[in-house]
């Protein structure tokens, strides 16, 4: 259904408007996403439903309208309004609103989990760059689920999602209240957990992981809070030269290749 917009003030887009600014205070269950390639993971995923696209009119000729339900709404401008209404470029011409359908609790997406499984627990990320880079990296690598504490940053930022190519969308997510909750929660289900350090006691290339694995990072920086990483394996990935530590996303990257790799390089 193209329906098209000639005015950025048009109310039928409100939700559109001011993309930057609206991305700082959120949508509630709501989310932009970008791009022809995130979409196309987008529509693919079942705990994510898709309201409505906002598109250039350049990009209709090419545009495949029936890959989408018919009772979505296309909103259609020419690229003048369309980024009127985002307040910036829209040079990939092509916003969906988004939206979460299943937001399950830490214990309960761990009950859903495999008897084999492998977990990232993110503490203290509130970098979207980096939230997508780790996202990015456990679609790629076969992680079961993330969790988050209370303190990291939405998935869901238009940034993130830019920056997982929709690996926000695939990977299941829940929130934790902190890091010990979701220790907690971990331990309760058998899961043997892996917190990395520069500190780490052990290398890990000495590791052969474990049937439920669960894999901490924290933020570059503080890393993670000492409470945790005593109760947890600490582990240390080997570096040469003068840095004694690597970007959360490049180290999720490495360990989560480390624990993939038995299974991907049959």
């Amino acid at each position: 259904m193209f329906i098209p917009v000639r005015d950025p003030d048009d109310p039928a887009i409100a939700d559109y408007r001011a993309v930057r600014e609206r991305d700082l205070v959120g949508r509630g269950a709501r989310f932009i996403a970008e791009g022809e390639v995130v979409l196309a993971v987008l529509r693919r995923q079942p705990d994510f439903t898709v309201e409505s696209l906002l598109i250039s009119d350049k990009r209709l000729p090419t545009f495949d309208a029936t890959a989408w339900p018919d009772a979505i709404p296309i909103f259609v401008a020419g690229q003048p309004v369309m980024d009127g209404i985002a307040g910036f470029h829209i040079h990939r011409g092509l916003l969906a609103i988004g939206r979460r359908v299943a937001t399950p609790s830490v214990r309960d997406l761990i009950a859903q989990l495999p008897p084999a499984a492998t977990v990232v627990g993110l503490v203290g990320i509130a970098n979207h760059d980096n939230m997508g880079g780790v996202f990015r990296n456990a679609a790629a690598f076969g992680a079961d689920a993330v969790l988050l504490d209370g303190t990291c940053c939405d998935p869901l930022y238009r940034k993130a999602i830019r920056v997982s190519v929709g690996g926000s969308f695939v990977v299941p997510y829940a929130r934790a209240v902190d890091g010990d909750d979701m220790l907690a929660a971990l331990d309760e289900a058998g899961f043997v957990s892996v917190a990395l350090s520069p500190s780490g006691s052990r290398c890990l290339h000495e590791l052969r992981p474990a049937k439920r694995s669960a894999l901490l990072f924290g933020a570059e920086g503080p890393g993670l809070p000492k409470a945790l990483l005593s109760r947890t394996l600490t582990v240390r990935i080997a570096m040469g030269g003068t840095m004694d530590s690597l970007n959360v996303a490049t180290s999720s990257g490495i360990v989560l290749h480390h624990y993939a790799a038995s299974q991907l390089c049959r």
